[in-house]
């Protein structure tokens, strides 16, 4: 029975993955802070949830070693330079090397798109600044000996996402959603395209040694997609709140109240500076479709989990009958 270990498994993506690889018969390792967090995973057969600090690299060393492979999804969108640095820089770092000294040679690491390893320096923000670094740091693993296949998704929505959730709820509270970056574009793909994606590459050594940028089928505005999420969950009859794109000036002191919020922030000056960069697929990359992968819309999908009770059903139902046709 093959056996991986997975960073960051009890998260959004982590636990769509672990549903895949469980239903494939792997044996997983889950490490985790707290054993409550993958509470939801322990039903799962072959899964075995540890307590663990992957941040030490004398138990990262430990949990790695006796595997066929790791995933690694640990990563941060809120934080300081020393938060950014500890979670996407050192960590990775600490794993590329117990995976050598361990002689599991089988990476496969979730970073972000507009992540660039070959200028990390150029990137707008601490966020992709460390994603880029991170890269760079694992790409001299892999010329080590690193079977190394990096995947860079576009903001991922489902069912419990953290970004078309949020905007519904908001727009369920407030008469008007004024907003920061309303121009900034994005590709949302599809958690379980980005989960397929994960196990697709752990499963096809070729894609070691590739990039691949995991994208949906279309590019929104931020204003777009916050309106979007209004409709599909059916704020004033599905025509959504009005959205208020707000000037440069504005967005930036939004963003900088909103970091001071109690609470899990939710808009920092940090994600503004990441969407300088057009979160959206390359002309020439490798994508879903080259891991034989047809990306889900999100008009698709959207509905069947915004929509108001009772409306979820009757979305679902179009959904299976489109896909049958």
């Amino acid at each position: 029975m093959k056996r991986v270990l997975i960073l960051g498994g009890g998260g959004f993506v982590g636990s769509h993955v672990c549903n895949k690889l469980a239903a494939l018969h792997w044996r997983t390792t889950l490490p985790t802070r707290h054993q409550t967090h993958a509470r939801h995973l322990q039903h799962l057969p072959q899964v075995d949830v540890v307590q663990a600090d992957v941040h030490d690299p004398a138990v990262l060393h430990a949990l790695v070693a006796g595997h066929d492979a790791v995933i690694n999804l640990v990563a941060i969108l809120h934080g300081d330079a020393a938060a950014f640095e500890r979670t996407h820089v050192a960590l990775v770092k600490a794993l590329a090397q117990a995976c050598l000294d361990a002689g599991v040679s089988r990476l496969v690491h979730v970073s972000a798109l507009g992540a660039d390893d070959q200028a990390p320096e150029k990137a707008p923000s601490m966020h992709l600044r460390s994603k880029s670094q991170g890269e760079a740091v694992l790409k001299q693993a892999a010329a080590e000996g690193l079977q190394l296949t990096l995947l860079r998704p576009s903001v991922i929505f489902g069912a419990q996402d953290k970004f078309l959730n949020l905007f519904a709820r908001l727009q369920k509270i407030f008469p008007v959603i004024p907003l920061a970056g309303a121009q900034a574009q994005f590709q949302p793909v599809w958690v379980e395209d980005v989960a397929q994606a994960i196990v697709h590459c752990l499963e096809t050594p070729r894609t070691a040694g590739h990039t691949y940028e995991l994208c949906g089928p279309q590019v929104f505005t931020l204003k777009t997609l916050v309106a979007l999420a209004g409709a599909y969950s059916g704020v004033r009859g599905g025509r959504g709140r009005p959205v208020l794109a707000l000037p440069e000036t504005l967005g930036r002191l939004q963003a900088r109240l909103m970091a001071w919020l109690p609470g899990p922030t939710l808009m920092s000056l940090d994600n503004m500076d990441s969407m300088r960069v057009d979160n959206v697929a390359s002309e020439h990359g490798l994508g879903l479709k080259a891991l034989g992968i047809t990306p889900a819309s999100l008009g698709a999908i959207g509905p069947t989990y915004l929509a108001p009770l009772g409306q979820q059903d009757l979305c679902l139902a179009l959904r299976r009958h489109w896909h049958s046709d």
